[in-house]
């Protein structure tokens, strides 16, 4: 963005905004459960539960919300870090529409939220894909429960196999990866399933358009504000490019070869990429599941380890690769940079602060006279001095 000039006798305010940062310091911190074995409970911080929180995603007040696989919930965690239970009962599974702790889900997997603040869960151990209102009431969208043979069509009409990853588009339509079924499906709010990406049971990694492209027992998905989706391809250990004309490309990672090594698109090394998310710069965050890390794509498909130490296990907060994961899954980023990690097999929820050495997109600077008086660098994600 070039920068306003604004021109007051022989005084000249520019108003800029970066265009790129660099990350000097990435800072993690434990917002919500506490590491050891998978259990329940509301509560602040420390004081909740989890029972393999698995995906992640934030609506536009800065709430986040996860699926307990295990407990086969709904949660929200507060910005601050108070988690509630939104649907579902803890340890009963089921498959039932309904308010609250009245709805039952089965291994759910996958969360999403639109901007009304609907939230959208992949009810992956029912094959269904469920819609809860932000007052907590559950709707079966489209699928059969039980019923877990992939087939287009409307609502009951309509079938999964593996459900994983859900995102929703600037429309409102939902989109859904088939893990099983190795391909990108689209629902509208109508219920209308329809297949965009790849054939059901024939998955590879082979770039193409549509229905033509193949997937590798795809897993997370993600929209940039371009229209843009970003794939984890779990068993290809990559992670794939699909544009709004369906175009499918790799992004980074090499079809088939698993490692963890940092660096340019074919280049980088993944092992079981698990889940992406954007910011509105258009960077890509990744959970490197088997390599206990989380990972940046950039814009320019630069790969880097942000957090974590490949195949060094653990629960720890810290700066870099002095923290630890066990097993990261579900990300999701918010409007202020924010990344949120599901630490699945530590049962809590992450925190990570990217911590920049120059004013990254949003932030602001002021000069008189060509000299600087007052700068606004956007350094946590959530001030501007």
């Amino acid at each position: 963005m070039a920068p306003r000039v604004l021109i007051l006798g022989f005084v000249s305010v520019f108003l800029t905004v970066a265009a790129h940062a660099s990350i000097i310091r990435v800072d993690v911190t434990t917002l919500a459960g506490l590491a050891g074995p998978c259990a329940y409970a509301d509560g602040a911080g420390s004081d909740a539960r989890f029972c393999s929180p698995k995906a992640m995603s934030v609506d536009e007040a800065g709430d986040i919300f996860t699926v307990d696989n295990f407990g086969g919930t709904l949660r929200e965690i507060s910005p601050t870090g108070v988690v509630t239970t939104l649907a579902g009962l803890s340890g009963f599974f089921g498959s039932s529409d309904g308010m609250g702790s009245a709805a039952r889900f089965n291994s759910p997997s996958g969360t999403a939220v639109d901007s009304a603040g609907n939230i959208y869960v992949a009810d992956s151990g029912n094959c269904t894909l469920r819609k809860v209102t932000s007052a907590g009431l559950v709707t079966t969208l489209a699928g059969v429960a039980g019923d877990c043979v992939a087939a287009d069509g409307t609502g009951s009409l309509a079938g999964f196999n593996g459900l994983a990853g859900v995102a929703v588009d600037a429309a409102g339509n939902v989109y859904v990866s088939g893990w099983g079924s190795c391909t990108i499906r689209e629902v509208t709010q109508s219920g209308v399933v329809s297949t965009i990406v790849g054939q059901d049971g024939k998955c590879a990694s082979v770039d193409g358009v549509g229905t033509a492209a193949r997937l590798d027992h795809p897993s997370g998905i993600s929209f940039a504000s371009d229209g843009t989706m970003y794939v984890a391809d779990e068993a290809g250990n990559t992670v794939r490019k699909i544009t709004p004309d369906g175009v499918v490309s790799t992004l980074a990672g090499m079809p088939d070869v698993s490692g963890s090594a940092d660096g340019s698109g074919s280049s980088a090394r993944f092992s079981v990429p698990s889940w992406t998310a954007v910011d509105t710069a258009g960077n890509v965050y990744v959970t490197d599941y088997l390599n206990d890390t989380v990972r940046q794509i950039s814009q320019t498909g630069i790969v880097t380890t942000l957090a974590g130490l490949a195949g060094v296990v653990g629960s720890a907060d810290g700066t870099g690769d002095v923290a630890r994961f066990f097993q990261p899954d579900g990300i999701a980023v918010n409007s202020s940079g924010t990344v949120y990690v599901a630490d699945r097999n530590n049962n809590t929820v992450r925190a990570l602060t990217l911590i920049y050495d120059t004013p990254e997109p949003g932030s602001w600077l002021l000069l008189l006279a060509g000299l600087t008086v007052f700068s606004g660098v956007r350094t946590s994600g959530r001030s501007r001095l």
